[in-house]
């Protein structure tokens, strides 16, 4: 289930000199509270002229008598004793461990020594270590929360060592997952100086406002687009575990306003095929192919007859050479199924990737692939899935790229790129539900800000 809940930052320029207004929500509803308390120094008090007698006070009072042993009491507490410390620039596990108050001449030997315990061999500042004591003061476990939240095939989920007193006397280290809590929160903001700083102001994590410019990248310059007054609402997930927050998810609805132009996104996942974000309309905001694989590199060889720098001789060049340093990121250039990974021929380490209506692309002479790629995965535009390198028959790094309709070459720096396949039938239907949902969120969070302007011209 979706905790929702809300986070709004907006600009109240001159308003320090009147009460702050308050918002407060609950189950959607609104409230204000606005200066509840009249000036106690407008009021004057006046002395009678005669005395007035105080009304009597009564006291009263009874003993009661207790029962020797209270109903329900206990004697002695069973639920350990929990403390927490976070990790220092420059701690040693003796040091993390005097803090928690644990005092176990046989612990820190096995921390340091057990292979069972190799994650806490490094300590990364920031991170977390529990300690649960008895009454006695001895350990119950040590948990050292070294990934708090990471993504993996199961989703999104917050990692720890767990430290056990054995029975033997010992211990017994073993790794721990539980997969974190989902919400949903809303937040808008209005840019003064730049989307970091708007972003920052609205609570909005780094993360989150990374995916704003991504989504939006193709309809908004964030480097020079962006005015003093353009505004943004934006619904997207949050990750926490224990209460605490863990991480960012995705970016489920968007709302931007540039220069008076408005720009909306929302995140929807077809019956067949990844997920990806679509106007408010219902139109994919990107192309079904990118035209590069690299975002930054520059063509070094085009398609068409060239002489091979290792043959000597004038051939068809069947791709395109992208130059680029060993271990600049591939991406996908479309949505589609590996059709291929592995060595091949003068190819090198080489992907090839399977896309609809017979097209396939091809990414050569790469140094090594993403983790954990295999045959068969699907992958979606943009994603990671190899690096720059100078296997096979290659003269230095570079990437090769091919796009073939039919397993035919053809230039990619000229071909038509296919549109993105628009929404149908029940696709159409649902999406329009699922972006319902969403315009109600973005309404809300415009009706605040138009409010929290209002008040700031005042």
């Amino acid at each position: 289930m979706f905790k929702k809940g809300i986070s709004t930052a907006t600009s109240l320029a001159g308003l320090q000199a009147r009460p702050p207004k308050h918002h407060y929500f609950t189950n959607g509803v609104v409230f204000a509270a606005t200066g509840l308390f009249a000036t106690a120094a407008a009021l004057a008090v006046v002395q009678p002229n005669t005395p007035i007698k105080p009304p009597p006070v009564y006291q009263a009072h009874q003993a009661l008598a207790l029962p020797a042993v209270l109903p329900g009491a206990s004697p002695s507490f069973s639920a350990p004793f929990i403390d927490e410390t976070q990790i220092r620039p420059g701690d040693t596990l003796a040091a993390v461990l005097q803090r928690l108050n644990v005092d176990d001449d046989k612990l820190l030997p096995f921390l340091v020594q057990d292979k069972s315990a190799r994650s806490i061999y490094k300590l990364y500042p920031g991170r977390s270590v529990q300690a649960a004591l008895d009454a006695e003061g001895d350990l119950v476990w040590l948990r050292y929360y070294h990934t708090p939240g990471t993504n993996d095939k199961s989703g999104f989920v917050s990692k720890w060592l767990e430290i056990k007193p054995a029975d033997n006397g010992g211990y017994t280290a073993t790794e721990q997952s539980q997969a974190t809590d989902t919400q949903v929160r809303m937040a808008e903001g209005e840019i003064n100086s730049s989307l970091f700083g708007a972003t920052d102001a609205a609570g909005i994590p780094d993360a989150i406002t990374l995916q704003m410019a991504d989504i939006l990248g193709s309809k908004i310059d964030f480097m020079q687009d962006l005015r003093k007054g353009d505004r943004f609402r934006v619904v997207y997930e949050a990750h926490s575990h224990d209460g605490k927050g863990v991480g960012s998810g995705r970016v489920l609805a968007l709302e931007f306003i540039n220069q008076d132009k408005t720009y909306d996104a929302a995140w929807f996942t077809p019956s067949q095929g990844p997920g990806g974000y679509y106007d408010f309309n219902g139109s994919n905001l990107k192309g079904a192919f990118l035209r590069t694989a690299l975002e930054f590199s520059r063509i070094s060889s085009t398609f068409g007859m060239r002489k091979h720098p290792i043959r000597g001789k004038w051939i068809g060049h069947q791709g395109v050479d992208y130059a680029a340093t060993t271990g600049t990121p591939i991406r996908a250039t479309a949505n589609g199924t590996v059709e291929f990974i592995g060595q091949q021929n003068g190819y090198g380490n080489v992907i090839v990737l399977k896309h609809y209506n017979k097209i396939t692309t091809l990414y050569a002479h790469q140094s090594r692939f993403a983790p954990n790629l295999k045959k068969g995965d699907s992958v979606e535009q943009g994603q990671l899935i190899g690096y720059v390198g100078s296997t096979g028959w290659a003269t230095g790094p570079h990437l090769h790229y091919e796009f073939r309709i039919d397993n035919k070459p053809v230039n990619p720096l000229s071909v038509d790129l296919p549109v993105a396949q628009a929404l149908e039938g029940a696709d159409r239907k649902a999406f329009t539900q699922v972006v319902a949902s969403y315009k109600q969120n973005i309404e809300m969070l415009a009706s605040l800000q138009s409010e929290n302007i209002q008040l700031a011209s005042r």
